[in-house]
């Protein structure tokens, strides 16, 4: 189903090396797929005195657009201790009626401090995934683009009654930018 256009792009093999450097892997691995952090959009949040984030009412100034670092060692954002990040994925889905997919931390990330929050993708949904990434160490994180950061875990069922689709769901269609929170 990847192949067909489930992933794009879809990698077929764990890559875990790029040009002889080291990479947090991605691609194709035993029972899931690793996708990648977009060089594009990474924003984190900052502290506006007298203000509450709100799900309900977004306000898009309580995320500070962070800037792509680069380095011998590839492409970053760096993600400052005890904060909270979106960053949006490099390969778009396209989910079948029959798959719902749950979205878990690499454990490269995970000993770093890194938290992934990743809502599932539920069957039918399209779109590039917003991705919530947490720090809870005390140190800064480097947070690297165009390598793995969320491996997929793909639950195949009978097909939905009512899909993501069908329901309208409101992230649906998602674009290759950080989505923020609708009601």
């Amino acid at each position: 189903m990847a192949q067909k256009g489930m992933i794009s792009p879809f990698e077929p093999s764990l890559i875990r090396h790029l040009a002889e450097l080291p990479i947090i892997s991605f691609g194709l691995s035993s029972f899931g797929y690793d996708i990648r952090l977009s060089p594009n959009d990474f924003r984190i949040f900052k502290h506006i005195p007298g203000t509450v984030v709100d799900p309900k009412n977004f306000n898009p100034e309580n995320l500070e657009q962070t800037k792509l670092h680069t380095d011998e060692n590839g492409s970053y954002f760096i993600l400052p201790a005890h904060s909270y990040g979106l960053g949006v994925a490099l390969e778009r889905l396209e989910i079948p009626n029959n798959i719902t997919v749950i979205c878990i931390g690499k454990s490269s990330y995970a000993r770093c401090g890194i938290i992934a929050n990743v809502t599932p993708a539920e069957a039918a949904w399209r779109g590039y995934l917003t991705l919530e990434l947490s720090n809870a160490s005390s140190a800064d994180c480097r947070i690297y683009a165009n390598e793995g950061i969320v491996q997929l875990m793909f639950l195949e069922g009978a097909p939905c009654a009512v899909n993501y689709e069908a329901r309208k769901g409101k992230y649906q269609d998602q674009l290759g930018v950080v989505t923020l929170a609708r009601v």
